[in-house]
């Protein structure tokens, strides 16, 4: 089964880009297939892959924080290709 993971990190401290920045660069390597944006990233693959990815990539980005927020979306579904249709 796919699945699609939006994905917010937000470290609450100072020093949060480089937290943030490795995140990302370990979800990057993953394999998976990743899209990035301003203001989130999405995560799209197998549903067991991803949450293993995203069990092991979230816990190591917390234990970098002090205190943090994860805002975690998924759907059912690759939305890889999603394109308005407007």
């Amino acid at each position: 089964m796919n699945i699609s993971v939006e994905l917010t990190l937000s470290p609450l401290q100072d020093t949060y880009e480089g937290i943030i920045i490795n995140f990302i660069k370990k979800l990057r390597a993953s394999g998976l297939t990743i899209l990035e944006n301003p203001l989130s990233t999405q995560v799209y693959g197998d549903y067991d892959q991803v949450m293993q990815v995203l069990q092991v990539e979230i816990k190591e980005a917390f234990e970098l924080m002090d205190k943090g927020l994860l805002y975690m979306k998924i759907v059912k579904s690759d939305r890889s290709e999603y394109e308005p249709h407007f």
